[in-house]
């Protein structure tokens, strides 16, 4: 039985992913919920796949259930449909798409085929992760709700690196290092008469 080895970027910052290993005959609930447990995201919400191309273009929607939503075609549905059976490329990418208002958007590429399962394994399952997932639903980690104050008192954006343009130093700089020589030509020239 093949097992699909899929990396799962965040769209925002390509350099927090995590990898997914899934078996062929699995569905997208199967991997949906996968990806939601290696991001530590809640279940509670609306989701959907489309299959994508190179340039991460939406195709046809794979989605969690029919939503009140006008669709191009009728959307497959997670539960029905095997994450093999969409697999029509070497390198098939899909676009997931987690809770529709905060609109989480992870771009899911296969990168792995393999014939051999890992006993040790429960499939699906996270077996690589990058980076520091973001917050479902704000701010985490070691100073928790503290540095969410901070920011939201600080508008850390706003305020400027206090550095000046290039070059503005040194040539302030170069004019002192010139008033400084010709007081010493001046003194030089007083002491010489």
């Amino acid at each position: 039985m093949a097992v699909l080895r899929f990396r799962i970027y965040w769209e925002d910052d390509d350099a927090t992913y995590r990898d997914v290993v899934i078996k062929h005959s699995q569905n997208f609930r199967d991997l949906h919920e996968a990806i939601l447990k290696s991001y530590e995201f809640d279940n509670k919400h609306k989701a959907t796949f489309y299959r994508s191309n190179d340039l991460w273009q939406r195709g046809r929607e794979i989605s969690l259930e029919q939503y009140d939503k006008e669709y191009k075609a009728p959307p497959l549905l997670m539960s029905d449909t095997p994450v093999g059976s969409e697999i029509k490329e070497p390198n098939q990418r899909f676009v997931y798409v987690y809770d529709f208002n905060k609109n989480w958007t992870f771009l899911v590429e296969l990168i792995n085929v393999s014939k051999e399962e890992n006993p040790k394994l429960i499939y699906p399952s996270s077996v690589r992760t990058e980076g520091i997932a973001p917050s479902q639903y704000g701010t985490k980690g070691l100073v928790g709700d503290k540095l969410a104050e901070v920011e939201e008192k600080y508008d850390l954006a706003a305020v400027g690196d206090s550095f000046g343009e290039e070059g503005e130093e040194g040539e302030e700089g170069e004019e002192a290092d010139a008033d400084a020589d010709t007081d010493k030509a001046g003194t030089e020239d007083d002491v010489a008469f």
